[in-house]
């Protein structure tokens, strides 16, 4: 080596590493990751860890006043990064204890730190906010975010309604682990995702503190909050059931399934997922629909059987195993529908093929069960369309046809344990299938996910 490609080499090294001293390692943390769907939905940079939700809520004014501690790990040099939240007015923010800056350009909370965060350190963010929490609407005309009740208030985030009320990196596969520490006016009933950890009253107020210690997406978490009758008890393994019900809403025999139900989707798909199951069935017909918030779903009526069987199997599928970009919703969707016509099925009704054949039958090439196609909704407008769930349950009916029962039954016990609290695509789910099954099914998939109009040939 030459003696002036040596001294080169050296001044490359020292320029270097004066760089990085200056905070030349760090960068900007990406404001959105580019989901086909929603691209600004979370955040670059960072892993979040954990949440830790302090909510003082008042029904009569629907005012806000919270504080998140958010655990995270940085993926790169951090000379800043961004959180997700929808209005409300910031007290403090501080990152690691020292009071950090930050601005605001629409959901995108801006949090530059007092000093750059090393890649590959943990870190914590602490933010006081308050205020009036926002609804979103979606577009497609739904409703989400924070919306207030006739008693209290529901929390819902799927696909983009978590930021409404607390910040957050606002991605399904960014999963974290959560607790909530709930104060409400006494006599109401707060409400959140895992186990209860305490209820305790002071001061005319309650606090509820929920701990869900499980890897949870951010469209899954979930605070609600009203008068509830609460039901505990312990099923099979020990898990805790939570099942509230608003009392105006009297009771229900359906929700008496619910540990038959979790046994026998255990019996197909493998372990209960998480250590707290339940329900929550709130008088909120305004909502127009059922949430697989995890380890409780939501219901905004008193669901009936194939509603709750729809939900409690998402538990499995949407929940521990959730899809990586929303394009994927299906994987979500299409298992719960096909979920219940098995139900049906080992309840003695009608079969799941008949169910398909009937669906097929009656449905021409032009009607709108089959647009959009479900592995491509293509429109955020469209990603909860029919299609996404009744073709996408159908998707996984003609497999079974084409695999046999055995095999298809090891493909969605596989899928459950492999992935288990882990997020997914659909070319996964066509490996998965193909090694299972020692076929070649990318032309059966690209017909019943990704071809217009009705399936003709597979």
């Amino acid at each position: 080596m030459s003696r002036l490609l040596l001294r080169s080499l050296v001044l490359s090294v020292l320029v270097s590493a004066l760089a990085a001293q200056k905070g030349g390692g760090f960068s900007p943390g990406s404001a959105g990751l580019g989901d086909p769907l929603y691209p600004q939905g979370g955040n670059g940079g960072y892993d979040v860890q954990h949440y830790g939700l302090t909510l003082d809520y008042e029904p009569s004014t629907n005012f806000l006043q919270a504080q998140a501690r958010i655990s995270a790990l940085a993926t790169q040099g951090l000379s800043r990064f961004n959180l997700d939240l929808r209005g409300f007015s910031i007290a403090s923010l501080r990152v690691d204890g020292r009071a950090a800056s930050f601005t605001r350009s629409g959901q995108e909370l801006v949090i530059t730190p007092a000093k750059g965060i090393v890649s590959g350190k943990s870190f914590l963010v602490e933010v006081l906010y308050s205020g009036v929490p926002e609804t979103v609407i979606d577009p497609d005309g739904s409703s989400e975010g924070w919306m207030p009740t006739r008693d209290g208030a529901v929390a819902l985030g799927e696909p983009q309604g978590s930021p409404a009320w607390y910040p957050v990196n606002d991605n399904p596969r960014d999963k974290a682990s959560y607790d909530f520490s709930v104060r409400v006016p006494a006599g109401l009933t707060a409400m959140a995702n895992g186990v209860l950890l305490s209820s305790a009253t002071a001061g005319g107020r309650t606090t509820w503190v929920w701990r869900e210690a499980s890897p949870m997406a951010s469209y899954l978490s979930s605070v609600v909050i009203g008068l509830f009758d609460l039901t505990v008890t312990t099923l099979s393994g020990g898990i805790p059931s939570y099942v509230a019900v608003d009392p105006q809403l009297g009771s229900s025999a359906v929700l008496d399934q619910l540990p038959t139900m979790l046994d026998f989707y255990a019996s197909l798909y493998g372990p209960y997922p998480f250590t707290a199951a339940g329900a929550i069935v709130d008088d909120a017909r305004f909502i127009f629909y059922a949430l697989e918030t995890q380890t409780k779903p939501f219901f905004d009526r008193m669901p009936d059987e194939l509603t709750l069987a729809h939900e409690l199997s998402h538990q499995w599928f949407g929940d521990s195993v959730t899809p990586r970009t929303w394009p994927d919703l299906w994987l979500n969707e299409g298992f719960a529908t096909w979920s219940e016509w098995i139900w049906e099925e080992h309840q003695g009704g009608q079969s799941a093929q008949q169910t398909f054949d009937n669906l097929y039958n009656r449905s021409g090439a032009s009607d709108p069960l089959w647009f959009p196609p479900p592995g491509n909704p293509g429109d955020p407008a469209l990603l909860f369309s029919a299609s996404v769930y009744v073709r996408g349950g159908m998707t996984l009916q003609a497999l079974r046809q084409k695999v046999g029962d055995v095999t298809f039954f090891r493909i969605l016990r596989d899928w459950a344990s492999e992935n288990r609290h882990g997020s997914v695509s659909t070319p996964d789910f066509v490996a998965l299938c193909e090694r299972t099954a020692g076929l070649d099914l990318d032309a059966f998939f690209d017909v019943w996910l990704y071809q217009l109009g009705k399936p003709t040939s597979w």
